[in-house]
């Protein structure tokens, strides 16, 4: 007898980690794993962010541990984790959410910056995945491991290199570790988001989550943006908290090593947007071209 659709889709008594889940994206799948019933680690540089976050999860009946991380420092990572597997006796999901990017041109950008980008982006992610696997493994009842890449990955990044090349290497570390930790049913997928209304992308990188402050694109910009994107809008990074739960739930069961965008359809349009007239075309003169040809 199959469980029911809601059934499948619990996570009833699994315990989550989440990195850089004070804000954001990762604070959107903290929130969405608790909802639908893990209890939650959650690592963030920023503690009145890892409180906030905390506080909602034990809002919601489940149980919460908020760590302040530096994800860029290694050990106080493999510290969080060690201290979630202490508290509650289990790891089933591990989010790697982490991340951060300076845009600028390659050769204006120093070899320090190049590091902290690794840092914070890909080795942040190694650190965690090597930390949890064997606690999971011991564990013997499997797990989930979702990575938190970028659409940046597969496409030309201008001004955003270092950052693009290192979520490539989550996408490829992912697939990789997809079929090595197959044997022991922890599955690993990647959510790859695009344009999301975040903190960061209003201007409130620091401090706590204030939505009062935030900053909002022109009427111009805005409406460029929600043309470049086929969806018509920018992401809600409530949409990738879904996508994560649906990773790590049963409803996944048999998903393994994909890398799935969150992005309204921008990598699949691969440069097509939408002029002001609502036209498609790769660029404004292109769509001049066609219309000529047509006369």
């Amino acid at each position: 007898m199959t469980m029911e659709l809601q059934d499948r889709i619990r996570l009833d008594g699994q315990v989550a980690l989440v990195t850089g889940g004070g804000g954001g994206i990762g604070r959107a799948i903290a929130l969405r794993l608790a909802e639908a019933g893990a209890n939650v680690a959650i690592a963030d540089i920023v503690p009145e962010r890892c409180d906030e976050v905390a506080e909602r999860v034990r809002e919601m009946g489940r149980e919460a541990l908020p760590r302040p991380t530096d994800v860029m420092d290694t050990d106080q990572v493999r510290a969080f984790v060690a201290e979630a597997a202490e508290t509650f006796g289990r790891i089933d999901i591990l989010i790697n959410n982490a991340g951060g990017v300076s845009g600028r041109p390659f050769l204006d950008q120093s070899e320090g910056s190049w590091r902290r980008h690794i840092d914070i982006n890909l080795l942040s992610m190694l650190a965690a995945t090597s930390a949890a696997i064997p606690v999971m493994i011991a564990g013997a009842e499997g797990g989930s491991i979702v990575n938190v890449s970028s659409i940046e990955a597969v496409r030309a990044a201008p001004g955003f290199a270092v950052y693009a090349a290192c979520k490539a290497g989550v996408n490829s570390f992912t697939r990789t570790m997809a079929v090595e930790l197959a044997e022991h049913d922890i599955r690993v997928n990647c959510i790859a988001p695009d344009h999301t209304v975040t903190p960061g992308t209003r201007g409130n990188r620091a401090g706590p989550v204030d939505k009062a402050a935030w900053t909002e694109l022109g009427a111009v910009a805005q409406d460029a943006m929600d043309r470049l994107i086929p969806l018509g809008r920018e992401g809600i990074d409530g949409e990738c908290g879904d996508a994560a739960v649906f990773l790590c739930s049963e409803l996944a069961s048999y998903v393994t090593g994909t890398i799935l965008p969150v992005d309204g359809g921008t990598w699949a349009a691969s440069g097509w947007v939408r002029d002001p007239d609502g036209d498609w075309t790769l660029n404004q003169g292109l769509k001049f071209v066609r219309r000529e040809r047509r006369e």
